[in-house]
């Protein structure tokens, strides 16, 4: 891990000197916001040393530093999931090295579907907490303590101060902000009805296949973790209706534009 590290960092930093202090992970349909960047460099995944390809349609497939609103910033244009076949480590490798290259924070974001009956398609969800439904972890097998500890405290996942700074920026926008708990999946399938009720019974007001890991990951190493969800489909008791792909990116690209101005305002903030 270490030298895998450190040759991802040294190709980084010989194509950009920018030192990111905030790390963004864009999801499906969500890539947007990096037209907000102002770009000092655009790095495709496939040139950088040990990063897995996006394999999934509205992943574009690209890291970008640049500034965002005041503040530098480093951007995934796309994720990476275990669904694709990688490992849990290989798809949490690229917020090690956002670690390494100096962020403090990191802005999750994903497209999901919710079985809170007070969502609606298109709203966006703050994310309170997780619950871990991935039948592997990337904290498996021996711990480096100089990444992390062994058993990391996993009860303020999500950074409270951030989630209050959100939710008054929601408000001076004009923006309705749902709050909730994200359940995480492995997929690739879209839930049965009678997941979704499972899930909502356990607690779960939304559900994806991405975002866990990458916040188990980022609390090991000690970073602030916010994450978000845009509400694309609906997993509500008698209102489960077929979903595709290209449905959930359709309606991830008409809230993006909300989205994109609240993590603009965050910069200002964080």
């Amino acid at each position: 891990m270490q030298d895998k590290l450190k040759d991802s960092v040294q190709y980084i930093r010989n194509e950009s000197n920018l030192i990111p202090e905030i790390g963004i992970i864009l999801g499906s349909g969500l890539g947007g916001l990096a037209n907000e960047i102002h770009v000092d460099c655009t790095l495709p995944y496939s040139q950088i040393p040990h990063f897995p390809v996006s394999t999934v349609e509205g992943h574009q497939g690209a890291l970008i530093l640049g500034i965002l609103g005041n503040k530098r910033v480093v951007a995934m244009q796309g994720r990476f999931h275990y669904y694709e076949g990688y490992s849990m480590q290989e798809i949490t490798f690229p917020v090690r090295v956002m670690k390494a290259l100096g962020i403090h924070t990191l802005l999750l974001s994903n497209a999901a579907g919710g079985m809170n009956p007070d969502f609606s398609v298109g709203d966006l969800m703050l994310i309170t907490d997780h619950i871990n439904l991935f039948p592997d972890t990337p904290l498996r097998g021996p711990n480096d303590s100089s990444l992390g500890p062994r058993f990391p405290d996993m009860s303020r996942v999500y950074s409270t101060t951030i989630i209050h700074k959100a939710k008054k920026i929601g408000h001076d926008l004009g923006i309705k902000l749902q709050h909730g708990v994200y359940a995480g999946l492995q997929g690739p399938c879209f839930e049965t009805p009678a997941e979704y009720r499972y899930l909502h019974i356990i607690g779960a007001d939304a559900v994806g296949m991405s975002t866990v890991p990458e916040a188990i990951v980022a609390t090991h190493a000690g970073i602030h973790c916010f994450g978000i969800s845009v509400i694309t489909d609906l997993g509500v008791a008698g209102q489960v209706h077929s979903i595709s792909h290209d449905e959930v990116i359709k309606a991830a690209n008409e809230a993006e534009i909300k989205l994109t101005r609240l993590f603009v305002a965050l910069m200002n903030v964080l």
